[in-house]
């Protein structure tokens, strides 16, 4: 009896999917009122391949986040980066040697999953095969009909994708999504996007930041992969000291 009665209290601490998604939600309310400004390394290993042949680029950057004030009182989160080597040597300017950068991994793609969500996703709660993941949570996720998006949905494209969540944090560690019709350049392809999630201490307090970012774009003539890894990540602040008058600051 005594078994029966742990496992049976043990089932019931199985979320729902609608309480995944309210979890998820006060996740990317607290990420996006208390992460502070902040910066870290990237570095960048992206191909270009195409039928006349292939290129490699490697390219270490300062990735910054910074909090943007709104009009409404509420906060832009702003991705940028300062290109530092590319290949081993100097370099500066956002877009070096022909690297592309892929934006919202610190920013937008985490709601793709959460209440704010619903109305433009359908998703459905999943059990996971044995594995190194298999105390994880799955929830898959695709995009409703072009028709039912409103201007408030993220993915304005057809995507469909799948989340692990850690059932202990409840926070998401993985992120997968495809897009089968994305726009590249004039023309269109395919896009993967792989993102994994670390907890971070910025100014006291811990917050997922992406580990890892991999994503491929491909059309009937071109294909282009890019793998970037993140560490050091610093909250961004400035300190000030007051000096006597008769004290000379120094040099």
């Amino acid at each position: 009896m005594g078994v029966w009665v742990c496992a049976r209290a043990v089932a019931q601490k199985v979320p729902t999917l609608g309480e995944i998604l309210q979890q998820l939600q006060e996740n990317l309310n607290q990420y996006d009122s208390a992460v502070p400004s902040f910066f870290g390394d990237e570095h960048v290993v992206s191909s270009a391949y195409s039928r006349r042949g292939s290129s490699h680029t490697v390219t270490d950057s300062t990735l910054y986040l910074k909090r943007i004030p709104r009009p409404d009182d509420k906060m832009n989160l702003q991705e940028s980066r300062e290109v530092k080597r590319v290949n081993g040597k100097p370099a500066t300017g956002d877009l070096i040697g022909g690297t592309l950068y892929p934006h919202g991994a610190f920013s937008d793609d985490l709601a793709l999953v959460s209440l704010s969500q619903q109305v433009c996703m359908d998703y459905s709660l999943k059990s996971i095969d044995p594995g190194p993941s298999k105390d994880a949570i799955l929830v898959e996720f695709a995009s409703v009909a072009a028709g039912e998006r409103s201007t408030a949905c993220l993915m304005q494209e057809d995507v469909s994708g799948r989340v692990l969540i850690d059932p202990e944090t409840m926070q998401i560690t993985r992120m997968q999504f495809h897009a089968p019709h994305h726009i590249i350049g004039t023309g269109m392809g395919s896009l993967d996007v792989t993102v994994e999630y670390a907890p971070v201490a910025l100014g006291g307090e811990r917050f997922w930041l992406p580990e890892r970012i991999s994503e491929r774009m491909a059309d009937s003539l071109f294909s282009w992969t890019y793998d970037a890894t993140y560490r050091n990540y610093h909250k961004m602040e400035a300190t000030s000291r007051i000096l006597p008058f008769e004290e000379t600051p120094a040099p």
